[in-house]
């Protein structure tokens, strides 16, 4: 009987089919994935290893140059520079953003707009890096009339120390001035009580003199003080007006220093009034007046934001504006997931906010920071559009980086061994810290 039933069993199918079931759905899953592939192998894996071979061939591409367009990584001067302003990149831009994007996400949480400031701040993600550069080409322009970066430093710094209203005045024919030396102006002779004194300078346009100023009025004698005017000896018109005489067009330097000096040393002071007229007491008896140079000061222009020394530092801060808020929206993501009682708990047990801030929500938040970071790097090591844009041709040298050095030996001087030498540099120093970023990813999501 049970030879009967072991004969009458069915065959054992259910394997069979399922490795044809199996296979079947291998099948159609490459069949969706061959169009990525075949994109990913034309688009990425083929450019990557096209230049890898590229590398180490010579400029026309038929000599085979061994490491030596490896080697100019390190020995051409543009390069180095280029791999050092990465290096300050890589330190500082992803560290300042990835801060701001920190405070603006923990200050978005107390304040009643919040939503609306976190749109402000993100708004620049959705400018390219083309018209970003633009506008920030724009701010860091020299003239403070057009840059608002100087327009501002400018203001700030005339609120403190204000310039000269006469950087161009200097005396004119026949004049009872002389240089002094280190841009001041001497009068040639000796002074004395009871004398009345003209200093009249030339130079300034009419139509730049100070607003306050007024008609100037000839020096009066006062008893045993020193009177004088000083006011602009030119009047519209050819043949108008007295040589080193005040005429009624004519206008005084209002606000103008006069200093008595006696053997090198200053022994007193006045101001010209918007009339340009000035007096002194007996102690300038015998000295000799002196317009000072601080009389003279070009107007303050402002920094020089893209030259050699600031460009690089300008550059960053314009990469700053744009990230936090991508930085800012990613903290605020991991923010919304710490628990709140945690935070409760601490305020409770005495905690400042600054040192919840510091003890509890930045370190629970270190998995996110770090992602952002890294993100940040990968990002700036490949920064070209805002160095190439804002950067002037007398500074490109100094802002250079190494996609940007990469664009210029490979079209602009023709060296396309060097130029992928570089690209397959860039590469190298991407990949540990892609590789950091997914591990970590991947840890968290085991978590």
């Amino acid at each position: 009987m049970a030879s009967d039933t072991a004969a009458g069993a069915p065959a054992p199918a259910a394997p069979t089919s399922r490795r044809s079931v199996t296979g079947t759905r291998r099948s159609v899953a490459a069949l969706f994935l061959l169009p990525a592939l075949v994109l990913l192998g034309a688009l990425v894996v083929y450019p990557i290893g096209y230049s890898v071979v590229r590398s180490f061939y010579d400029q026309s591409g038929d000599g085979f140059a061994g490491v030596d367009n490896y080697r100019a990584l390190f020995t051409d001067e543009g390069i180095r520079t280029a791999l050092g302003n990465n290096v300050i990149w890589v330190v500082f831009a992803p560290t300042v953003a990835t801060a701001l994007g920190l405070v603006f996400a923990v200050l978005t949480e107390r304040v009643r707009w919040g939503t609306a400031f976190k749109l402000v701040v993100f708004m620049p993600m959705a400018i390219s890096m083309l018209a970003a550069g633009i506008i920030f080409r724009l701010v860091y322009d020299q003239d403070p009339d057009k840059g608002v970066a100087n327009a501002v430093w400018v203001g700030v710094h005339d609120t403190f120390a204000q310039s000269s209203a006469f950087p161009k005045a200097h005396p004119g024919r026949e004049s009872p001035l002389e240089p002094a030396g280190g841009g001041a102006f001497l009068t040639k002779g000796t002074v004395s009580a009871g004398d009345t004194v003209t200093l009249p300078l030339v130079g300034v346009a009419p139509d730049v003199m100070p607003d306050e100023a007024k008609p100037a009025v000839a020096p009066r004698p006062e008893g045993d003080r020193i009177t004088g005017t000083t006011w602009q000896d030119f009047t519209r018109g050819r043949g108008v007006g007295t040589l080193n005489g005040v005429d009624a067009a004519e206008l005084g330097y209002a606000g103008m220093r006069i200093e008595a000096v006696k053997d090198g040393t200053v022994v007193e002071t006045a101001t010209a009034g918007d009339d340009g007229t000035f007096s002194l007491s007996s102690k300038a008896d015998g000295a000799r007046l002196r317009l000072p140079a601080s009389n003279f000061q070009e107007p303050y222009n402002g920094l020089d934001w893209l030259g050699p020394s600031l460009v690089t530092p300008a550059i960053i801060g314009s990469y700053i504006w744009m990230w936090a808020g991508f930085a800012m929206v990613l903290i605020a993501a991991g923010l919304a997931g710490v628990p709140r009682e945690l935070l409760e708990a601490a305020r409770v047990d005495g905690a400042t906010e600054w040192q919840v801030f510091r003890r509890v929500t930045v370190p629970l938040l270190a998995p996110v920071l770090a992602v952002v970071t890294v993100t940040l790097m990968i990002n700036v090591l490949k920064v070209f559009d805002l160095v190439f844009i804002i950067a002037p041709g007398s500074a490109q040298d100094d802002a250079n980086v190494l996609a940007l050095e990469l664009y210029r030996k490979g079209f602009s001087e023709d060296q396309p061994g060097v130029a992928s030498a570089i690209a397959v540099f860039l590469l190298l120093l991407v990949i540990p810290v892609m590789w950091f970023n997914v591990r970590r990813l991947r840890r968290e999501g085991r978590r």
